[in-house]
């Protein structure tokens, strides 16, 4: 089964600061393994400065996802 036709189960952020301060910004997506050992990550872009957090997609993204 291709992991194309599926809506992603994550979603990666780059993440610039601390605590409050914290600016995320949304770069890509993940797709959890059919097995369910692992996660398969698409980046629209490459971060050179922060951190990569991934995070599971939540119903308010799916809702807003919707909208558009």
């Amino acid at each position: 089964m291709s992991n194309k036709s599926k809506k992603p189960t994550h979603t990666i952020f780059q993440v610039i600061g601390e605590k409050d301060k914290a600016h995320w910004t949304k770069i890509g997506a993940g797709w959890a393994n059919e097995d369910g050992k692992g996660i398969n990550v698409v980046f629209n872009a490459y971060p050179t400065v922060g951190r990569v957090v991934v995070r599971e997609v939540t119903t308010e993204e799916t809702s807003e996802a919707g909208q558009k």
